[in-house]
C-alpha cells in the first residue's frame, strides 16, 4: 500500500479547517473505534457535525462516510499484517491451524450472542412480536448480508405462517411497500442502518403508515429513528470483513427469539401449521 490514510491525514492536517482538524484528532486517537461508528456515532462522540464529517471526507478524496471507515481498516491492516499467514512447512502443523481458527471464530460467536443478549430491549422486543403477530402481510427485507438474514427468516417463518415474504430485488422493494398498508410489516435488516436503499424505502413506508421492525447493530443509525421496534445484534464488524458470520450469529439469536416468542403468541395457528407442514414434506422423504 502506497502510503496510508492516516499518513495522507497527518500531510494535509494543515489544509483542515478548526472543525475538521477536531474530527482528525479524534481519528488519530481513535482510528480503530471509528471504524465501527456510525456516521451520527462518530458527530457525537468528536464533538462536530455530521456535515463536517462529511466535508472532511470530501477533502481527503474520499467518496463517502463507509469510504473513510474503509480507509482506516486499511491503515490498520498494513500496520498489523492481519491477514499474512505463514505457509504450511510442517503437515502436522495443520492440526494447530485449524484448531487456532476454531478457537478464534468459536470466541467470536460466543461474543457476538452475548453482546446481543445483553443489548436485548424488552420492550421493543415485546413491541416487535405483537406487531408480527396482528400483521396481515411481513415483508422481510435486507440487502447484501441483509438480504440473507431476510430470506433466512422467511423461511423460518414459512414453516408457521404464510404471511412471512422475502423479496430479495430493491426494485420490487419499494413497489411492495408503496402497496403496503398500516396492516402490514416490514421487518428489515441493515447491520449498519444506514444506506441510501434502507432510507429511501423506509422513508416511503413512514409515508404509508407501514411498522417498520430493524434489526441492526447501531441504535442510533437514521433507520432506527424511523422504526416502531429496533433490535440491536452484537459484534463489531470490521467494515473489510463485511457480511461476517460473527456478526450474523447475533441476528439469528433475534430472529429465532422472534420466532419462538411468534409461536407462543400463537400457539394453535403454529401447531397447525407445524403439523400440515411436517406431513407435506414427509411424502418427499424416501
Amino acid at each position: 500500500m502506497a502510503g496510508s490514510f492516516l499518513d495522507s491525514l497527518t500531510e494535509r492536517y494543515s489544509t483542515l479547517t478548526r472543525s475538521e482538524k477536531k474530527l482528525a484528532g479524534y481519528i488519530f486517537a481513535n482510528s480503530t473505534e471509528v471504524q465501527y461508528l456510525s456516521i451520527n456515532s462518530l458527530a457525537e462522540s468528536s464533538g462536530v457535525s455530521e456535515a463536517t464529517i462529511t466535508r472532511f471526507c470530501q477533502k481527503m478524496g474520499l467518496l463517502g462516510y463507509n469510504n473513510l471507515k474503509i480507509a482506516l481498516a486499511k491503515s490498520d491492516c498494513s500496520i498489523s499484517q492481519e491477514y499474512h499467514v505463514e505457509p504450511i512447512s510442517n503437515p502436522s502443523d495443520t492440526d494447530n491451524i485449524l484448531s487456532a481458527i476454531c478457537k478464534e471464530l468459536y470466541d467470536s460467536y460466543l461474543m457476538s450472542l452475548r453482546e446481543t443478549i445483553e443489548q436485548m430491549d424488552p420492550d421493543s422486543f415485546h413491541r416487535a412480536v405483537a406487531l408480527l403477530s396482528a400483521a396481515r402481510h411481513v415483508y422481510c427485507f435486507g440487502q447484501g448480508a441483509g438480504m440473507v438474514m431476510a430470506m433466512e427468516t422467511s423461511a423460518l417463518f414459512s414453516t408457521v405462517s404464510s404471511k412471512f415474504i422475502h423479496i430479495s430485488d430493491s426494485h420490487l422493494q419499494i413497489i411492495h411497500t408503496a402497496l403496503a398498508t398500516s396492516e402490514d410489516v416490514i421487518l428489515f435488516f441493515s447491520y449498519s442502518g444506514s444506506t441510501k436503499d434502507i432510507q429511501e424505502l423506509l422513508n416511503l413506508a413512514k409515508e404509508r403508515s407501514v411498522p417498520i421492525i430493524l434489526i441492526t447493530h447501531f441504535r442510533n443509525s437514521p433507520a432506527a429513528e424511523l422504526a416502531e421496534a429496533t433490535l440491536i445484534c452484537g459484534y463489531n464488524e470490521n467494515p473489510i470483513h463485511a457480511g461476517s458470520v460473527s456478526a450474523k450469529m447475533g441476528q439469528l439469536l433475534l430472529i429465532d427469539c422472534l420466532f419462538q416468542a411468534f409461536c407462543s403468541n400463537n400457539p394453535q395457528e403454529t401447531l397447525a401449521s407445524r403439523v400440515a407442514v411436517s406431513e407435506a414434506v414427509s411424502r418427499k422423504l424416501l
